[in-house]
C-alpha cells in the first residue's frame, strides 16, 4: 500500500530572521493579521495606457508582500495595476493620470530620489509619483503616516524609470 508523506517548508521569503533563529514569543499577543482573513477590496483604476502597459508590470512584480508590517490584500480592479494592504487599507495605483492639482515645482516632496505630489483631505492622504515614466499613486488611511511611502519610494525609484 502507497504511502503519502506530506512535507511541509517554511521560508522566510523577505531574507534571514533578526531574531537570531530563536522562536518568537507569541504569549498573549493577538494573532497578526493575515491577508486571507482580509475582504477582497474593490480598487478604481484608470484605464491602462500603453505607458502603463509598458512599465508597471515591472513595479507590480516587485512590491513586497508585507507593507510596514501590515499583509497584502486581494484587489478587485480593471486591471492588474493596483495593490492593497491591510485594513483599513494602503492602495497603489500604476499609471493613474496627472494630479488636476500638480503645479511644477510647487508642494513636492522628495523621498529616495522619487518626487511625490501630496494632497490631503478628511478621508485620506493621496501621494502621487510625479517623476517616473508613468504616475503611481498611494492612498493613505487618515491615520497612517508617510512610513508607507518611504517603502515604496524605494521600489518605485528601483523599478520605474525617471522621467
Amino acid at each position: 500500500m502507497p504511502v503519502l508523506v506530506v512535507l511541509v517548508v517554511l521560508v522566510n521569503v523577505l531574507g534571514g530572521s533578526d531574531d537570531g533563529g530563536q522562536a518568537a514569543d507569541v504569549g498573549g499577543s493577538p494573532a497578526p493579521q493575515r491577508a486571507e482573513d482580509l475582504p477582497v477590496l474593490p480598487v478604481e483604476v484608470p484605464p491602462p495606457t500603453p505607458e502603463a502597459d509598458a512599465s508597471c508590470p515591472a513595479l507590480m512584480a516587485a512590491l513586497p508582500l508585507d507593507l510596514t508590517e501590515e499583509p497584502a490584500r486581494l484587489v478587485d480592479s480593471d486591471t492588474p495595476y493596483a495593490a492593497a494592504w491591510g485594513d483599513p487599507a494602503v492602495v497603489l495605483v500604476c499609471g493613474v493620470p496627472q494630479p488636476a492639482g500638480l503645479v511644477a515645482g510647487e508642494g513636492l516632496l522628495q523621498i529616495d530620489q522619487v518626487t511625490w505630489f501630496v494632497e490631503q483631505t478628511d478621508e485620506a492622504t493621496t501621494w502621487t509619483a510625479v517623476d517616473r515614466a508613468v504616475f503611481v499613486q498611494v492612498t493613505l488611511p487618515p491615520d497612517v503616516d508617510s512610513a508607507p511611502v518611504t517603502v515604496l519610494s524605494g521600489v518605485i525609484g528601483d523599478t520605474l524609470p525617471a522621467r
